[in-house]
């Protein structure tokens, strides 16, 4: 095998090593339990529709009452600003 071929191997098997890392820690994340904490979300980036606009991304204030992020449970209650209650 020449350096090339070497060169090009190594990197490639660093891209799939990389790969396989960030795929178990996402999926590790997703399997954990969430809650919805509203009123914590900055302003166009709530996760969901909101009780005055259809789509995720569209709140218009930053803590809009009724726009909320997915958290993981047990954490909105410790968040400022946070309920697990739309208002």
């Amino acid at each position: 095998m020449n350096k090339v071929n070497k060169l090009a191997l190594a990197s490639a098997m660093t891209g799939l090593i990389a790969l396989a890392g960030s795929v178990a820690s996402t999926s590790a994340v997703a399997g954990e339990a969430k809650e919805k904490c509203y009123g914590i979300a900055k302003a166009g980036k709530n996760d969901c529709a909101t009780k005055t606009s259809s789509c995720a991304g569209t709140s218009k204030v930053d803590g809009q009452k009724d726009a909320f992020i997915a958290v993981p449970k047990g954490m909105c209650d410790r968040l400022h600003g946070g309920s697990t209650e739309s208002a």
